[in-house]
């Protein structure tokens, strides 16, 4: 007989997901989602009352020991650091509803149909949602994240404000259509419907009209009172009844012809001009803007030629053979390793060449990683550096150091179109790129800076460079500095200057700050400072330095109310680990306080150090900090504390540095200015003309310095009982209030502030608070300096 043939069966396609799951699977992966979405909102929720305590905890997660205040301890500290701010801020809020409705959908069996579309339409909403708050919260990168606040800084160097905020109403219009069907048409149809209702409630309230009809009467009563309101129109020639109907129901016809023929002629109304600022715009028709720069109006910034060469003429010599070498290396090194290459192609810097190569298809990119320490063994080279893939470009970058690097002088940077042609408030040319390019940057919108390096790796001379920068761009009424170099050597230099640039406390000796005490002090006078530009900024009711300016230039702000021009401020600390040492939280909170608040008025930080540890780098000072240059360290740690990531223990030092605001590293090769420039720029800028003393800081008077001395009723201010009269309808005792009620100097205010104080009549001294006022209305005012005379 013969076999019977089985015929194979047919093979069932599975429908959806390309695995299944038992019931209890579900059960068990369904409520791990609703916790963990359960989870992760409360550590967002926790997020925005603890992170600025919890940054320092993110780099000791494997501690046991450290405690993070976050609801759900360092797990939510570093969960919502890594959504929120490294991430899309609020909208992340949108991520445990996700998660959240997959869970609900898997514990209860219920069908996965249209999952997909809504996990894809969430992350569409969330990407939107992070790039609106950080366009209108620009200031708060907390609400959008990193990601809302560099996707608009991007977008906003390529479309400008105002094209991405047609981006967004564009975004906005798409989801509405996609996701909600939000047709045109549907609100054509419901106002169409609301005027047909409004028409027929019309028509049914009308009295009068052709062939119009009451129905619906119900007494007797009103049928003489309808027909007499007809009988008595004045306009209308005759009323004809045509019949009374049993349920009342009156007709009457009324001739039209009169209402057609009619004609109205509609009179023009001419709208009167109106008048803005009419006083401000005749005094700059009469007078021109206000010059700041008027006082130091013969003022000459520094020549180029003050800068040296360095014996450079600013091109790179290409070694094609170097180059030809390192390419064989490169290749010979992956193809070890069975790693094949599409493409290669090399970028020249002046101290490093960067080979850009395009891996054949599947080869991982990890693996390539990984081979680091191999490609710098076979190139023989310190410092190669491998970026794996380069952002935004679909290739993986090997950086490789040039045998003969090529000196980035300070001249050369400076007589750059880009740095010359800068339209920015604090432009800072720091060098050039790998594909030697000019670097410039603005100070003012980074808005704070944080240098960090080993020691002799450059950071004085990349100090000098920013410092340098400003010098050559902006004039003496238009920025000051203020100095504080620990070491005593670093920045003295820059005394040549004081005068034209610098800023010091009152009856200060040096305007460069080599005391710890004085350090504090400093910083405290300029946390008095910010609070006095933000009074001017909010009775000018403008929002940034540059407005309030932009305001007074105009003369729209009247200086009696003692509103003036307002430079710019840059704070620049030298070696901020030594402060730290001696000073510790009396030098980081005003630090701290200065960079969350500061921006707005035009006070910037830059504040370097070449001990990067965790204990002078805190978390404050990082959450602070966008800004960040890392130069050459030694160990990847302290490469992770400065940038958050790792690279700057592969640079070669002498200038090599990385820079990032953001999630982008750039590797510059930092100009070099030596010290006889700065001593030629300094001597050139300080044998000019200059102001009659240095940028006055407000005074401020320590904790522990507050008055004791009881003052004799007959040295009073002549303006004391003014001023106690002020203090006391304002219940606020601060000497700038007496400074602007009564015009007079800061010092004198200060010292009538004093001498409230000794009268009983304000209480002591608070750091940067106002003093309590203790009288409490003008009577008792009265009685207590009466009772005084007696």
């Amino acid at each position: 007989m013969a076999k019977k043939v089985r015929k194979p069966k047919p093979k069932t396609v599975k429908k959806g997901m390309g695995f299944s799951m038992s019931k209890q699977n579900k059960i068990i992966v369904g409520s791990l989602l609703v916790l963990l979405s359960i989870a992760l909102f409360f550590s967002f929720v926790s997020f925005y009352f603890t992170w600025q305590d919890d940054q320092s905890m993110l780099t000791e997660f494997a501690n046991r020991n450290a405690e993070a205040k976050n609801l759900l301890n360092k797990f939510g500290a570093s969960v919502s650091h890594f959504f929120m701010y490294k991430g899309f801020g609020l909208a992340s809020f949108v991520l445990p509803f996700l998660m959240c409705l997959t869970g609900l959908y898997m514990f209860l069996g219920i069908e996965k149909k249209g999952l997909l579309k809504k996990w894809i339409w969430g992350l569409v909403f969330i990407l939107w949602l992070s790039i609106a708050l950080g366009f209108f919260a620009y200031d708060n990168p907390l609400w959008g994240g990193l990601v809302g606040y560099e996707m608009n800084d991007f977008l906003q160097d390529y479309a400008g404000k105002i094209g991405v905020l047609l981006l967004l109403l564009f975004g906005l219009v798409f989801i509405l259509v996609r996701l909600f069907k939000f047709s045109p048409e549907d609100i054509g149809i419901y106002f169409n419907k609301k005027r047909t209702a409004l028409s027929s409630e019309f028509k049914k309230d009308k009295k009068e009209g052709p062939n119009d009809k009451f129905t619906s009467v119900e007494t007797e009563e009103e049928i003489p009172v309808i027909i007499d309101t007809y009988t008595h129109k004045e306009n209308i020639p005759h009323l004809e009844q045509e019949s009374v109907k049993d349920d009342f129901e009156v007709t009457m016809p009324i001739e039209e012809e009169v209402e057609k023929d009619l004609s109205m002629e509609v009179e023009k109304i001419v709208e009167e001009k109106e008048e803005v600022d009419n006083m401000a715009s005749k005094l700059v028709d009469d007078f021109g803007e206000f010059d700041p720069t008027l006082e130091l109006g013969n003022y000459k910034f520094p020549t180029i030629e003050l800068l040296d060469q360095h014996g450079v003429s600013g091109s790179i010599t290409i070694n094609q053979e170097e180059l030809e070498d390192n390419k064989n290396k490169i290749v010979d090194t992956l193809k070890n390793y069975k790693i094949g290459i599409a493409q290669i192609k090399a970028t020249i810097g002046p101290t490093v060449t960067l080979y850009e190569i395009v891996p054949e298809a599947g080869v991982r990119i990890s693996k390539i990683k990984n081979l680091e320490d191999d490609i710098a063994l076979s190139l023989a080279a310190l410092g190669i550096r491998i970026i794996a893939p380069i952002p935004g470009k679909g290739t993986i970058g090997i950086e490789v150091p040039n045998k003969n690097a090529t000196t980035v002088s300070m001249r050369s940077v400076i007589a750059s179109s880009k740095f010359q042609k800068a339209e920015m408030e604090l432009p800072i040319a720091f060098g050039k790129t790998i594909s030697n390019e000019t670097f410039v940057v603005d100070l003012a919108k980074m808005p704070h800076m944080l240098m960090a390096g080993a020691t002799g790796q450059g950071k004085s001379v990349g100090l000098n460079a920013v410092l340098t920068s400003l010098l050559y761009k902006k004039h003496p009424a238009e920025v000051k500095f203020i100095l504080v170099d620990p070491k005593k050597v670093e920045l003295t230099l820059y005394n040549k200057i004081e005068r034209h640039f610098l800023a010091k406390l009152p009856d200060s000796e040096e305007a460069i700050i080599t005391d710890n005490t004085k350090v504090i002090h400093t910083l405290n006078s300029l946390c008095i400072e910010m609070d006095n530009r933000y009074e001017l900024l909010k009775h000018a009711m403008v929002r940034n330095l540059k407005e309030y300016n932009t305001k007074f230039k105009a003369r729209k702000l009247n200086p009696n109310d003692g509103h003036k021009f307002l430079p710019y401020i840059v704070l620049v600390i030298d070696e901020f680990a030594d402060l730290i040492m001696t000073a510790g939280k009396e030098v980081e909170t005003p630090i701290a306080r200065l960079a969350q608040l500061a921006r707005a008025i035009g006070i910037h930080l830059i504040i370097a150090t070449q001990r990067p540890s965790v204990n002078v780098i805190t978390g404050i000072i990082k959450a602070n900090f966008p800004a960040r240059i890392a130069f050459r360290v030694t160990s990847k740690i302290d490469s992770r504390t400065i940038l958050d990531a790792q690279g700057a223990d592969q640079l070669i030092g002498r200038g090599d540095m990385l820079y990032t605001q953001g999630n982008d590293v750039t590797r510059i090769q930092c100009a070099f200015v030596d010290t006889p420039e700065v001593a030629k720029i300094t001597e050139y800028i300080g044998s000019q003309r200059a102001y009659p003393q240095a940028y006055e800081l407000p005074e401020y008077v320590g904790e522990d310095s507050g008055t004791s001395i009881d003052y004799n009723i007959s040295d009073r201010d002549a303006m004391f009982r003014d001023a106690a009269e002020v203090i006391v309808i304002a219940q606020q005792g601060s000497a700038s209030l007496i400074q602007r009620k009564l015009k007079l100097g800061y010092n004198r205010a200060g010292r009538i502030v004093d001498q409230l104080e000794a009268a009983g009549i304000v209480g002591p001294f608070e750091g940067s608070k106002a003093r309590q006022v203790l009288v409490p209305d003008l009577v008792a005012l009265d009685q207590l300096l009466n009772n005084e005379g007696r």
